[in-house]
């Protein structure tokens, strides 16, 4: 019997297209799996760049007025009250997270929410008469005017639609009191959104005992 030497290479050619040919079906898979993976996490961070960014434009707070009470003894403010809201469409606002900056010609103060300064109501004294001006020099208090759901509470300080709460300052501790002719400017700023603008200058003189500054 003679032996034969089978000189037909085309079956291992077959093989070793269908090797290459499951290599491709394995890179593409992997490639689909890395691509859609991509896609998926690009959408949630648009998602949440979305959310951000409408949380920065419709939420904000306004400052609808400032009043300061005048030491008639010393001549000088020595409290002072920023009436506050949320803007139109805006978001809840948590005030313990919010800030007050207020400056001087030579002074920047920054101040916090104290919790034990907080009143839910004014006093019938009047709001000057308030237990909520025992502050610190960097620190504000809260006396609530409007709030039909109570969200606003000492531990919890949330603003929200229809509420006006007014942010005490012990001036007398941040600025040392406020002389006549001083110019005062700050902002409100809320953990996000637009900032609430103060500014004003204090009167030429002191007659009266409260004064409307902004």
């Amino acid at each position: 019997m003679n032996g034969k030497i089978l000189t037909n290479k085309k079956g291992s050619i077959g093989i070793g297209a269908l090797i290459v040919f499951i290599a491709m079906v394995l890179v593409a898979g992997i490639a689909a799996t890395v691509l859609t993976q991509t896609a998926n996490d690009l959408q949630m961070q648009a998602l949440y760049s979305g959310q951000e960014t409408l949380d920065e434009v419709a939420t904000g707070i306004a400052v609808v007025d400032v009043e300061g009470h005048v030491d008639l003894t010393s001549d000088e403010i020595d409290k002072m009250t920023i009436t506050v809201r949320p803007r139109a469409g805006s978001g809840d606002i948590d005030l313990s997270e919010t800030v007050i900056e207020l400056a001087d010609n030579s002074t920047k103060v920054v101040l916090t929410y104290d919790s034990n300064n907080y009143a839910d109501s004014p006093s019938s004294s009047g709001v000057f008469s308030t237990n909520a001006f025992n502050l610190s020099a960097n620190k504000f208090g809260i006396i609530v005017l409007e709030d039909a759901d109570n969200s606003c509470e000492n531990t919890t300080p949330i603003i929200n639609k229809g509420d006006t709460v007014m942010l005490t300052v012990n001036v007398t501790a941040t600025f040392s009191g406020l002389a006549e002719r001083i110019d005062i400017w700050g902002n409100v700023i809320p953990e996000y959104g637009s900032w609430g603008i103060i500014s004003f200058r204090t009167p030429a003189t002191y007659t009266d005992e409260v004064y409307d500054l902004q």
